[in-house]
């Protein structure tokens, strides 16, 4: 609902969408990825604060279950694990579809912004997986055991 008045150009990341809200994002010179979040990555999401207060590091997030493995690898549904390739074939498909011009993000004076992506992994943008927030003291501590920072980069 709203996405014929929708007018910001956006980079954003969401659980799950549908063709129209694309097409509107998309519109706009917008960006949309659909990442799967596992049950305990979403918790950590919808209370930061409380997630970061515990002291824990910073989950890695799982990989989709397979039944839902074919819609993150999907280009048509923006999946954060398809193809770049054919994420920009589909985008030419869909204004097609919807009768827009496609944007060209690339000569877009905030390129560097709608191009910006987490690894598949990563939680939080900008923190990796493993590392420590101290709200109390304002500091990142991040694993030096090399045991760990295999852990976490797997």
């Amino acid at each position: 609902k709203g996405a014929h008045c929708f007018k910001a150009k956006i980079n954003i990341e969401v659980q799950w969408t549908n063709e129209p809200v694309i097409a509107a994002i998309e519109r706009n010179g917008g960006v949309i990825t659909t990442s799967y979040y596992d049950p305990q990555c979403l918790i950590a999401m919808c209370d930061t604060k409380q997630f970061f207060s515990r002291g824990e590091p910073i989950l890695r997030r799982f990989l989709p279950p397979t039944d839902c493995l074919e819609y993150y690898s999907s280009a048509s549904m923006r999946g954060y694990l398809a193809d770049p390739e054919k994420i920009s074939q589909e985008r030419l498909v869909l204004a097609q579809k919807y009768g827009y011009e496609l944007p060209k993000i690339e000569e877009d004076p905030d390129y560097e912004m709608l191009c910006e992506r987490k690894d598949p992994r990563q939680l939080f943008y900008g923190l990796e997986p493993g590392w420590v927030v101290n709200l109390k003291d304002k500091v990142i501590l991040k694993p030096k055991a090399k045991y760990l920072k295999e852990f976490y980069a797997s």
